[in-house]
């Protein structure tokens, strides 16, 4: 299941029509989360994207409750322009998701998946994010390139071939480009190789812990996503995560 949660629905026509458009994609079924009290109207928008079906949740329990009860595999978070400021809050509602999870500006044109960008650093957890760019390359024809961190060492490197290992598997577009930054700024400057060539998306790593600067100044993923003019899609790093394709 592809779910969307909705925080305003006056702007959410294009979010809703790119999660929808996903999920055909993908052989999953559509579903909105929103708060009670809007059912016929979010109706009456569905219809008129000619999106006809889908689930609505009422949101009435945590977010990591509902994705885990209704089995969802995709998380779209609605985030208004001038709800900017609560990135924070809703990050940390996150991070006990086992689902990849992205925050969808009202800016944002619809999702467009020709091109995705996949920063590699040196840190374990970068494969997990392998399997959600397979998928991508998979079912939505996208061409993947992949930003290999400027290190000294060799783990980035290593993480780079076992992901080609996977990608080599299955028919579709890649290509591997040494990126100007090492692993601690490689997403950073993922932002600017995505807006540079009109990329779709970005696939980022969450932080595994927060440390004292993340919990003053924000973790990586609050600036990523305050600073993108490209959707970025965050994946919890943990070794039990749901796999986008099976």
């Amino acid at each position: 299941m592809i779910l969307v949660q909705i925080q305003q629905l006056s702007t959410s026509k294009t979010l809703l029509q790119s999660a929808s458009k996903l999920a055909l994609q993908l052989g999953k079924s559509f579903a909105v989360l929103t708060l009670a009290g809007i059912e016929n109207e979010l109706k009456s928008l569905l219809n008129e994207c000619k999106i006809t079906d889908y689930q609505i949740f009422i949101k009435e329990r945590l977010l990591v409750e509902i994705c885990e009860a209704e089995e969802a595999s995709f998380l779209f978070i609605q985030l208004p322009n001038e709800q900017t400021k609560n990135i924070r809050k809703l990050l940390n509602n996150c991070r006990d998701l086992r689902i990849p999870y992205l925050f969808y500006k009202d800016s944002f044109k619809e999702f467009d998946l020709h091109k995705v960008i996949l920063p590699i650093g040196f840190l374990e957890e970068e494969m997990e994010k392998a399997q959600f760019a397979s998928a991508f390359g998979r079912f939505c024809s996208s061409e993947i390139k992949m930003l290999l961190a400027n290190d000294y060492g060799s783990k980035a490197a290593t993480n780079a071939e076992k992901m080609k290992q996977l990608f080599d598997k299955f028919d579709f577009k890649y290509s591997l480009e040494k990126a100007t930054k090492d692993s601690f700024k490689v997403e950073a400057e993922s932002i600017q190789v995505a807006e540079n060539e009109r990329a779709g998306i970005i696939i980022v790593s969450a932080s595994r812990d927060y440390g004292l600067d993340d919990i003053l100044f924000g973790p990586k993923e609050y600036h990523l996503v305050k600073k993108s003019s490209v959707p970025v899609l965050l994946v919890n790093p943990r070794g039990d995560l749901y796999a986008l394709c099976d």
